[in-house]
């Protein structure tokens, strides 16, 4: 039964918080996929942290809140590990032909951090988010729930890779929750070399049981069987820079809540923070609290979506 007093669930994932956007491009035939998430007109405010010791990613070092730069245009989260940073340059152009951007004499200058995961192993590895991908990426984002499953970022992503195993299907996972009047959304997809876990019950969710057992951990996993996680956190609460690197921060606790094990020296697991203020201030425990929660229920949305047969978009998709 539910609680009447309870302020329901936002629906639609990442996009419940207004002005956000999400479109994917996916590949499910060569199993990659990038992910864009656009941010509305005049851009949001915006931090990160990388925390993965062997990150493939664009534009993340304007995210540390000494940094001049404070809004950005979007956020791209792509397969094809290196390769597929180049999705950021088509979402660059799209954004560019309206105008977008961070303002300068010359010119506006869309401002795109991006991070990507290895999913080369899993399909064709000769098939990559390119500049292409990530336009059609940005052109089909729109406000409507957010896909989950084998689409866009997650159409490669795998977990459970620690004994040696080619993986468990993982995917996009998206959901938002109210807090203090205002929204927190998460959209996450894992491709850890670890076991997931659900944090509310302890309950494997997929990967081998080894990973839950230190005494399991005396063999480790090729370190290119793929092993980033990958968070955006967005919310119109208001924040200031510095509060959302703190949420940042929130949102890798939430990734090691239910990864094990996370943070390996191998991946790259990195998570930005998105912040439209056209809500309340809220007390920054509750928001970390929120995020924390958020971040580790959409990861095992996303596996839980992503192991269904032929979850996310039915058909090819090439831009």
């Amino acid at each position: 039964m539910d609680d009447p007093g309870r302020t329901p669930a936002p629906s639609g994932g990442l996009t419940a918080v207004a002005g956000i956007d999400v479109g994917h491009w996916t590949d499910p035939v060569a199993r990659t996929g990038c992910t864009v998430v656009l941010t509305p007109e005049g851009g949001c405010l915006a931090s990160g942290l990388v925390l993965g010791p062997a990150p493939g990613s664009r534009e993340t070092a304007l995210l540390d809140p000494e940094r001049t730069v404070e809004r950005v245009d979007a956020v791209v989260l792509t397969g094809g590990s290196a390769f597929g940073l180049a999705a950021a340059d088509g979402v660059v152009r799209w954004l560019q032909e309206r105008g977008r951007g961070y303002p300068t004499p010359f010119a506006r200058i869309p401002i795109v951090p991006a991070a990507a995961l290895y999913d080369l192993g899993v399909g064709d590895a000769a098939v990559r988010p390119d500049a292409a991908a990530g336009y059609a990426a940005a052109a089909a984002a729109g406000p409507g729930a957010v896909a989950e499953g084998r689409v866009g970022v997650g159409a490669g992503a795998t977990v459970g890779k620690l004994t040696g195993a080619s993986g468990v299907a993982s995917g996009v996972g998206s959901v938002a929750v109210a807090v203090g009047g205002a929204v927190v959304a998460a959209l996450a997809v894992s491709n850890a070399v670890g076991s997931l876990v659900d944090a509310r019950t302890g309950e494997l969710v997929a990967g081998p049981p080894e990973a839950l057992d230190v005494a399991g951990l005396g063999h480790v996993a090729d370190p290119f069987a793929g092993n980033t996680t990958l968070v955006v956190v967005a919310t119109d609460a208001s924040l200031g820079k510095a509060e959302a690197r703190a949420l940042a921060q929130s949102a890798h606790m939430g990734i090691a809540r239910v990864t094990r094990p996370s943070h390996t020296p191998f991946d790259g697991d990195s998570a930005f923070v998105l912040s439209t203020g056209t809500g309340p201030r809220v007390p920054l425990a509750q928001l970390s609290a929120a995020v924390q929660e958020t971040v580790a229920h959409a990861l095992v949305r996303g596996v839980r979506a992503g192991s269904v047969e032929g979850a996310g978009d039915p058909g090819r998709r090439r831009a």
